[in-house]
């Protein structure tokens, strides 16, 4: 499993043209998967984001996280997060979960991180979607397991 962490100050996300809705300041997730991710991936990148301390204390030292800040949090299936271009300028999909079962990790991704007491703005997989960010900083984790 992959994710891009970036922190905004505001972000909007767009289903098929149709608003979905919006987030203060927070983290926009990308998440991608890959072949025989599973329960165990998933709860380490949630527990990961949750305690990532990436907003500036008062003294502008990045030393809180999205819990300590109450930020908001969207999540956005990408599946593109595995495409391969090392052999070719055309990426290559095959490291990436294929569509059912991706979409399953999405869901219990989502699940997990409601668990934590965070209810995301989530994109839809499959989709086509259109992800408006205000980028802080900017700041850009990336977290794989």
């Amino acid at each position: 499993m992959k994710v891009v962490v970036q922190r905004v100050k505001r972000a909007s996300l767009f289903v098929e043209e149709n608003y979905r809705g919006e987030i203060g300041k927070g983290v926009v997730v990308l998440a991608g998967f890959k072949k025989n991710d599973g329960e165990r991936e998933i709860k380490y990148i949630v527990d990961k984001i949750y305690n990532l301390r990436i907003f500036e204390d008062e003294n502008g030292k990045m030393n809180y996280s999205i819990e300590k800040i109450k930020g908001e949090i969207m999540v956005v299936p990408q599946f593109t997060l595995y495409g391969d271009v090392s052999h070719s300028n055309r990426p290559d999909f095959t490291k990436a979960e294929e569509f059912s079962k991706a979409k399953n990790l999405f869901e219990m991704f989502v699940d997990e991180m409601k668990k934590k007491g965070v209810n995301p703005l989530c994109g839809e997989f499959g989709k086509k979607m259109l992800v408006q960010i205000h980028n802080d900083g900017p700041v850009t984790i990336i977290i794989e397991k």
